[in-house]
């Protein structure tokens, strides 16, 4: 949309996958943190020192809707692209099945697969088993996601919350978890249309978690001063407590503008008026050169003065993808993105 220039963004866009490229990685899989200027990994915690798959699904969705992007024949074009396909290529997926019909969140060469932590849904990691399964090397069977993520116990739900449906979810109390389960993996993946095997309906699932948080935000049991029906959306951010994941069962009071805005594909309505109010009303309070801040309380006159990228990330991407489904279009069309969805018996307009 001209902010910035076409040869800028393909400049930066290689920056970074040269940086990656000499970063640490795993297997092709990359740590969830690390160094900005060595690369090398931060750890976690005591176990967590290597490998995790989630964040780099996250990670690589992002480089190859660039590379589905930047097709002109130029040299600095055809560089980004040729980078982009050798992380895809190298990440080896397969390696965190443990030979097991389980996916494992990480790997370390320290300390192996000790942390023992499958990958189980319904939550924010369907693109990993995606991409998993898209894999043009290293892809996992079927029955790993069988095995692990739809027949998990806390898949469906089914049940309904002020009067909307809740198809997936073990989240009996917390009425669907927080909101960015329904936003990072569909910055890539198109919802609409989107059938699972066991019948469903992801755009369903996203909307109706949405309503569901929003109408819990406006019944506000526990009194939280700001709480109306254009200012909700509990989601994962920062807080007066730190870091928090906000939801109806874990809620102190704390707003994250990126739950409503992200929400913008399944509630247009609905998000546009928390923008507005967000934009025009807390404006002074919640805007900066960065956009909006991570969070604020109006009942404990708290506002952040932080900005996390994987918040204004989603902000960005879903706002085009409601605009123009731009993103959408670019992931969706990938040949191995559409072989790793048939793979795993997804219905989609996208695949043939």
């Amino acid at each position: 949309r001209n902010w910035i220039g076409r040869d800028t963004a393909v400049r930066r866009l290689t920056k970074i996958a040269d940086f990656l490229l000499n970063a640490d990685c795993y297997h092709g899989i990359y740590p969830h943190f690390m160094n900005a200027r060595t690369g090398k990994t931060i750890r976690f915690d005591r176990l967590d020192d290597g490998a995790d798959i989630v964040e780099t699904s996250y990670l690589i969705m992002g480089l190859l809707c660039a590379r589905e992007y930047f097709t002109a024949n130029t040299p600095r074009e055809k560089y980004l692209r040729n980078r982009i396909d050798q992380i895809w290529g190298a990440a080896n997926w397969n390696w965190h099945t443990n030979n097991q019909n389980k996916l494992f969140w990480h790997w370390s060469p320290n300390n192996g697969f000790d942390m023992n932590f499958p990958v189980w849904g319904y939550n924010e990691c369907l693109i990993t088993y995606i991409m998993a399964a898209s894999s043009p090397y290293h892809s996992i069977a079927k029955s790993v996601y069988d095995g692990t993520w739809a027949g998990s116990q806390g898949f469906t739900n089914g049940k309904e919350y002020y009067g909307y449906k809740l198809p997936l979810g073990n989240y009996d109390k917390d009425k669907g978890g927080p909101l960015f389960f329904e936003q990072y993996t569909f910055q890539g993946i198109d919802p609409n249309g989107l059938v699972d095997s066991l019948g469903n309906d992801y755009f369903i699932q996203g909307k109706n978690h949405t309503l569901i948080n929003r109408a819990y935000c406006i019944e506000n049991p526990k009194k939280f001063k700001g709480y109306s029906s254009n200012c909700w959306g509990l989601t994962a951010g920062d807080s007066y407590k730190g870091y928090v994941a906000h939801s109806p069962e874990n809620d102190f009071g704390v707003i994250q503008p990126t739950a409503a805005i992200s929400s913008m594909p399944y509630t247009p309505k609905e998000s546009m008026e928390a923008l507005r109010y967000f934009y025009y009303e807390l404006g002074d309070k919640i805007w900066s050169p960065y956009g909006f801040v991570d969070g604020f309380s109006i009942h404990h006159n708290w506002y952040a003065k932080s900005h996390l990228a994987i918040d204004q990330g989603p902000i960005i991407v879903m706002l085009e993808n409601y605009r123009t489904g731009l993103l959408w279009k670019l992931f969706m069309k990938i040949p191995d993105v559409q072989r790793g969805l048939k793979k795993l018996g997804f219905v989609s307009p996208w695949v043939k």
